[in-house]
């Protein structure tokens, strides 16, 4: 019994810590549109020039995720989420002090960008995902997203109220100290233990086990698809508070928008977590991007009101950042779990390469237009062309993974 309840207390620690790291980092993130006229009201820049800099954070998060999904493999997910926070908490405070455009993407930009690679759901997964055997891994995955996506919830009004008391530099100084403190957190995900669902691929080179990969139809149309995912989330996440203002809302009816969207999402993640080991995981997934794709369409057409856009922003976060375990385990599934971290990381530029595009297109788009419509059709139509492409995938465990898992039966 006793050892039972201590097994018990180590599972519940390591999916605690790994939610409160991804609650606080992505939290920080999904606040970025509250930044938005706090700081062009202070530095007279244009939506464009805040826009690019959060594109180059997305793009850099991406670029960097399979290097340092590399570096965890190899060394360890704890050494770099701990690394990634203290990277987080330096960005933030040089962000507080930067004077310029440039200053701007360089510390809001690349420095976050590489943090996030490090901290969130990339390496975070990765390293419960070694963690926990088969029959317990989607309970971490869900669970551990919950937690997660409970802090994103707290961070909306928390941020919005040190917006209202102080300037926007004092409190992105708040947050890197935030940052600093939660650091100690990632000793709780040491990889002590492995389960490996692919004793062959364990044994197999990085080189071999990404060549395997690149040949797989299915790990292409995943980065495609999360292509959309990318873009959806960062155009909305980022632009929708600033969209909501332009239609008449208050600031603190687009904060509360911004708070549905974090609070659904923990029911989200849970939900997709769990789903992994009940459905067929491609399909899930291609009814979220119609589901959205839809909810967008909805919501357009329609004229803006607070009550309207509360039950979108419900929906979307429902949708949110499910997608993320789901992609994992459908990765995980097919090639194992020894290069996870790695592998995730090439799926999850598809993903970042979309958020890039669809913050600076937000910006740019309005900037010439003065409208944001044509980012919404855009979304709209990347959604629907993602469905498509998750039915195409053969989540066919490879035959080398396949023996795994009728032993983890």
């Amino acid at each position: 019994m006793e050892l039972r309840q201590t097994a018990a207390l180590r599972r519940w620690t390591i999916v605690i810590a790994a939610g409160l790291i991804m609650g606080a980092t992505l939290g920080v993130r999904h606040t970025q549109g509250l930044f938005m006229q706090p700081v062009l009201n202070d530095q007279h820049w244009t939506r464009e020039a805040f826009g690019f800099a959060i594109a180059i954070q997305n793009l850099i998060w991406g670029l960097s995720q399979p290097f340092t999904g590399m570096l965890a493999d190899r060394y360890g997910s704890a050494k770099v989420i701990f690394a990634g926070l203290l990277l987080y908490a330096l960005g933030l405070f040089l962000m507080s002090d930067a004077a310029s455009e440039a200053g701007f993407a360089l510390t809001n930009g690349v420095l976050i960008g590489l943090a996030l690679s490090g901290t969130a759901f990339g390496t975070v997964y990765g390293a419960l995902s070694r963690i926990f055997r088969p029959a317990e891994r989607g309970w971490a995955l869900a669970v551990a997203g919950a937690i997660g996506g409970l802090g994103q919830f707290c961070m909306v009004p928390a941020v919005q109220a040190l917006l209202d008391d102080m300037q926007w530099f004092t409190v992105s100084a708040i947050l890197c100290i935030a940052m600093v403190v939660l650091s100690p957190l990632a000793i709780f995900l040491r990889e002590k233990v492995t389960h490996c669902d692919d004793c062959t691929q364990e044994q197999a080179s990085l080189w071999m086990a990404l060549r395997a990969a690149f040949a797989h139809k299915g790990f292409w149309l995943l980065n495609t698809g999360f292509f959309a995912c990318g873009f959806q989330l960062a155009f909305i996440g980022t632009h929708m508070p600033a969209y909501l203002l332009d239609q008449g809302l208050s600031v603190h009816e687009a904060a509360t928008a911004l708070a549905c969207i974090a609070l659904a999402n923990v029911f989200g993640m849970y939900c997709a977590g769990i789903s992994v080991g009940m459905y067929r995981i491609k399909y899930v997934l291609a009814n979220a991007y119609l589901i959205r794709a839809v909810a967008m369409l909805v919501f357009i057409s329609f004229p803006v009101t607070a009550a309207g856009t509360y039950v979108f922003a419900g929906l979307m976060g429902f949708l949110w950042l499910g997608t993320a375990p789901l992609t994992n385990s459908l990765v995980a599934r097919i090639f194992g779990v020894r290069y996870i971290a790695t592998l995730f990381g090439f799926v999850f530029f598809g993903h970042q390469l979309g958020s890039f595009l669809g913050v600076w297109l937000g910006g740019y788009v309005y900037d010439t237009y003065g409208s944001y419509d044509l980012l919404w059709q855009c979304s709209i139509a990347v959604g629907l062309v993602a469905a498509l492409l998750h039915i195409g995938v053969n989540d066919a465990p490879r035959q080398e993974s396949a023996t795994a898992l009728r032993h983890a039966a």
